[in-house]
């Protein structure tokens, strides 16, 4: 309705062009809104004011001229003129009421467009280092994450789900000792486990499942392990303690059984995440492992393409990227004086992988704590002659766990956190997805655990899914009644939809299409969960106010198209966010 709107107004400028009371060179932007008080109208549209400098007449002239200008339109019962010169336009009710059939025919497609036609995009999110299980920080970065692909594809976007593995690394090499040092306790070797190392009880687990399937063969002696290396601390240096434990396993096991080791970690929790992800409805397309790039080499030649544009400098025996050329507060070095590449280095290759997969943006979605890291990357893309604006950075503040009043402390380090695992046995998968997304993701979040679990309308995700499984009684109750629904009969019968709380349903449930473009060309989940709260809200007040199993078969008919039109759009709209529509609460 917003189009067709707009194309009367333009069809009306266009005549006045004609007419010679603007110039022809004229461009009006036209935008339509939806009013806040629908005594004003259904829609208003401020053209003439953004018109009168370049028409040179007063807004309200202007705006007397173009509804003087109106084509006829079955759909525009009349027009107003309100305040400085804002154009009102109210709906017929035959043109509010044809959303009805246009929901109940297209069903799953309803609000779906292809705005994103023949665009391809990479959606990179939650990456966490696979050092550890998921916690509930990271889950509010998956459901967002899985949320925007949805309404990327919602809106005819090719979209490519990926995880970025960070299977290389020091972090990597500190789970690998973790998990060698827990092994040689399970083979009976008196081991101090370090304080730097992780602690949580998987690497236990990991450890005596690798115990079980190779025996004593990687064991070695405590004495030989803990020989000559710094102290731990707090006395003595903790990082000098644990890098010297890494360089231990590496010496004493030899490559190919330290990558046994380092492997039999990285499997195990990948393998977890995956599984964690699945039941939190989240799955990717691919899975990129960081240490393929350096296998493949594509590090050294994403940095010899920096070189050969003369964007990387030597000093002091290092590579450094001239980042600064390209707005970033100082420069980056790529590879150190020991020939040992950066993460940053990796990071740049990884993103030129992107690009040359034929993807036409990228999407990643960060932790809040990512910022700084925006510039460089983007200048990186820039200096390899990608556009930096087709990288897109989303970040997502992490959410903050309550119980009662106490907050929990997460530390995947220490093996203190609350998983994203026990979160979802807890509160379930709809309201875990449902409440991550409703706020901007770059907003502060605390997540209210019992309010989740309450069964109540103050509970968002409870009170859109009890509209749903509303509805979906009301077929049963008909049959209990020896009754029945007539779709077409009642689309035959949508006149008699004339109570205050039927139109505003009505009108709720058309906005759905503008709401879900809005979405997805902002990133903005929320959004969806907004409108859905607000749609059950309007069911619920007029379900409580009116009938729908009565006697009256014309307009229990038509009553039953609204409401089943109701039910498809909040279907549509929970799917995109993971969340289920159940048919019974």
């Amino acid at each position: 309705m917003k189009q067709h709107i707009a194309d009367l107004i333009q069809d009306a400028i266009d005549a006045l062009k004609a007419a010679g009371e603007f110039d022809a060179d004229l461009v009006a932007k036209i935008q339509i809104d939806n009013t806040k008080d629908k005594q004003h109208g259904d829609f208003a549209c401020n053209v003439a004011l953004t018109l009168a400098k370049v028409a040179r007449r007063k807004p309200r002239d202007i705006a007397q001229l173009i509804c003087s200008h109106l084509p006829a339109s079955a759909s525009v019962t009349k027009t107003q003129i309100a305040g400085p010169g804002f154009i009102n336009f109210f709906i017929s009710q035959d043109a509010t009421q044809a959303i009805i059939g246009k929901v109940l025919e297209e069903g799953e497609k309803f609000g779906r467009n292809n705005s994103g036609a023949g665009h391809k995009v990479q959606v990179e999110f939650v990456s966490a280092n696979p050092t550890g299980p998921l916690h509930v920080g990271h889950g509010r970065g998956a459901a967002y994450g899985a949320s925007v692909s949805n309404l990327l594809e919602a809106s005819g976007y090719e979209v490519e789900r990926e995880y970025y593995v960070n299977d290389a690394g020091r972090q990597m090499n500190i789970l690998a000792a973790s998990v060698w040092l827990r092994y040689l306790q399970q083979a009976g070797e008196d081991i101090v486990f370090p304080s730097n190392g992780y602690q949580g009880a998987y690497v236990k687990d990991i450890a005596e499942q690798l115990h079980q399937s190779a025996g004593d063969r990687l064991k070695h002696s405590a004495t030989q392990v803990m020989a000559n290396l710094h102290a731990d601390g707090p006395e003595g240096d903790k990082e000098k303690h644990i890098d010297d434990l890494i360089a231990r396993a590496k010496d004493l096991l030899g490559e190919s059984d330290y990558w046994l080791v380092f492997d039999a970690g990285l499997d195990s929790i990948r393998d977890d995440i995956k599984q964690d992800l699945h039941g939190f409805g989240v799955d990717y397309q691919h899975w990129f492992s960081e240490r393929s790039l350096d296998q493949d080499d594509q590090i050294n030649r994403a940095i010899k393409k920096l070189q050969e544009q003369e964007h990387v400098y030597e000093d002091g025996g290092a590579l450094w990227f001239r980042s600064t050329a390209f707005g970033d507060d100082k420069d980056r070095v790529v590879k150190r004086d020991n020939g040992q590449t950066t993460y940053f280095a990796s990071d740049i290759a990884y993103h030129l992988n992107k690009f040359e997969r034929g993807m036409d943006t990228v999407i990643n979605v960060w932790g809040a704590d990512h910022h700084g890291y925006i510039t460089r990357v983007k200048a990186a893309l820039e200096a390899l002659g990608i556009d930096p604006k087709r990288l897109v950075v989303k970040l997502v503040q992490f959410a903050i766990l309550y119980r009662g009043e106490e907050r929990v402390q997460m530390s995947t380090r220490s093996g203190s956190f609350v998983t994203l695992r026990e979160l979802r046995e807890e509160v379930g998968k709809d309201a875990s997805r449902f409440f991550y997304v409703t706020r901007k993701s770059e907003q502060h979040m605390d997540f209210d655990l019992e309010l989740a679990k309450t069964e109540s309308k103050d509970n968002p995700v409870y009170y859109i899914q009890y509209a749903h499984a509303r509805i979906c009684t009301l077929i049963n109750r008909l049959a209990q009644e020896n009754m029945a629904w007539d779709s077409a009969m009642g689309l035959k019968q949508l006149e008699k939809l004339k109570e205050a709380a039927e139109i505003t349903l009505m009108q709720q449930i058309a906005l759905y299409p503008e709401v879900l473009a809005n979405a997805a060309s902002n990133h903005e989940p929320h959004q969806i969960a907004h409108y859905l709260k607000d749609l059950a809200g309007n069911f619920h007040s007029y379900y409580n106010a009116h009938r729908m199993v009565i006697d009256d078969v014309p307009l229990r008919n038509a009553r039953m198209c609204l409401c089943m039109a109701a039910r498809q759009v909040m279907a549509n709209g929970l799917d995109l966010l993971g969340v289920d529509a159940p048919e019974h609460m």
